[in-house]
């Protein structure tokens, strides 16, 4: 419990009341799964209607220039719950395989014994809520281990309902390699209806449950990660040949059946009179992939173009963010776990720790934007990607069965990445890969 004994400061450094408790904000997070940057209507999609996550980003703050700290899901989640780059837990920089399997050298190491998953000693996100007299539940998908001792309850989660891996049948909840992996709290269920729906329903009860209480809701649905299965979709057969083949119809389809689940959460809030007390964040954990639309962005999921890595954030609150703003501030997803964890109570000290910035009280102090340097790594396999952005540059490495590729981009002025500028006169690539190199070796240094 050593990293989670330094940001906490032994629980000392949260010292609220039941009383005070009652007046912090409820915190609902929901994070969905490889959904592109122009996915949504109010990000230009030209063929989606999503109304209700649009209305948050018209009582909010919509992040143009939001990055996930992964190309893949379980990295990004990694960072969400650890506040942390997620290069500083062995074996979590890459999505664990069906069934856990590791992808790359440290998590296949991790998983021969047994041990591949985030410790709980590295998540500070939930525990710290529970430190401040919240009540917190996950509802949806972890991602984060499959052993015993990686399941959400060991983390400060009160309830868990959901899947404890990448990716699963809508209906049936099994695996490709037909795994169960539906749980309730440590145990497997079994349940019959539409995931989305069903994870939804779960929230639900959780707010009906804890109305009077303050709370930290987090969920992560699997939408619309593929299968690409619509709610119409349960007599269709999936199986190996089609498990992540989908078409632009039935991506849609998930996409709008998710705002509708959106629509009830928020719905639910408002009929608790929960809303002007409740900060709303909904965001992806990363790029799309397939029937998905990252654009105007160059790539997708896997990928450190903008269209792995940048994608939608939006944060509403009434009455505390500013309503109908768009912010450009280049931000990650672990600046969202810095806010939070100050909104809970993190001292000064605490947050020396984190390796973010308070991204939501920049907005609301209407600072102007500043310039980030920003890293990136994502192992698989035989590949390697590479990035670094510092102000309005970017540089790319990637290695992929002996081959090396390296980019670099003015992302001000080239947003696309169309224009590879390496080797042109007065671009600081150097600069940049030596950077890179600094940070991969703090990364790769034991922790205090």
């Amino acid at each position: 419990m050593k990293s989670l004994r330094w940001i906490l400061g032994l629980s000392s450094v949260i010292a609220l009341t039941f009383a005070e408790a009652a007046k912090t904000p409820n915190v609902l997070f929901i994070l969905v799964d490889d959904m592109g940057y122009g996915d949504l209507s109010c990000y230009g999609a030209p063929d989606v209607k999503t109304p209700r996550i649009d209305e948050l980003a018209e009582k909010g703050i919509r992040f143009t220039q939001y990055y996930a700290n992964g190309a893949e899901c379980t990295p990004t989640r990694t960072a969400l719950l650890t506040g942390r780059y997620p290069q500083r837990v062995k074996g979590m920089e890459c999505a664990l395989g069906t069934g856990n399997v590791g992808r790359y050298d440290d998590a296949i190491a991790l998983a021969e014994k047994h041990q591949l998953g985030l410790p709980p000693s590295e998540a500070i996100l939930p525990q710290i809520f529970k430190e401040a007299g919240y009540a917190t539940g996950i509802f949806g998908k972890w991602h984060l281990g499959y052993e015993p001792q990686f399941h959400p309850r060991h983390y400060g989660f009160d309830r868990f309902f959901g899947v404890l891996g990448g990716n699963c049948h809508y209906f049936t909840h099994r695996e490709l390699s037909d795994i169960s992996v539906l749980y309730r709290d440590d145990n497997p269920v079994e349940e019959k209806g539409y995931m989305t729906h069903l994870i939804t329903k779960e929230a639900l009860s959780f707010l009906d449950e804890h109305e009077a209480n303050p709370f930290f809701l987090y969920v992560p649905y699997t939408t619309p990660h593929f299968p690409f299965q619509t709610p119409e979709d349960a007599e269709k057969n999936f199986s190996s040949d089609n498990w992540s083949k989908g078409t632009r119809e039935s991506y849609v389809g998930m996409l709008e059946d998710m705002d509708y689940s959106v629509g009830q959460l928020l719905d639910r809030l408002e009929k608790h009179d929960l809303t002007k007390n409740t900060l709303v964040i909904f965001g992806s954990d990363h790029g799309g992939m397939g029937p998905s639309r990252n654009a105007p962005f160059r790539g997708s999921k896997g990928g450190l173009f903008e269209g792995g890595i940048r994608t939608a954030m939006i944060a509403s609150w009434p009455g505390e963010l500013p309503e109908r703003t768009v912010s450009s501030q280049p931000c990650v997803t672990f600046d969202f776990t810095y806010s939070l964890a100050r909104i809970a109570g993190l001292t000064d000290e605490g947050s020396k720790r984190l390796d973010g910035m308070n991204i939501l009280d920049h907005v609301i102090d209407n600072y102007p934007d500043k310039p980030r340097t920003l890293f990136w790594r994502a192992k698989r396999g035989s590949r390697t990607w590479k990035a670094v952005r510092k102000g309005d540059w970017k540089y790319i490495h990637k290695v992929q069965d002996g081959k090396t590729e390296e980019w670099y981009f003015n992302i001000k002025t080239d947003p696309e990445e169309a224009q590879n500028q390496l080797g042109a006169e007065e671009t600081p690539a150097d600069e940049l890969s030596q950077q890179l190199a600094i940070w991969e070796k703090e990364m790769s240094a034991q922790p205090e």
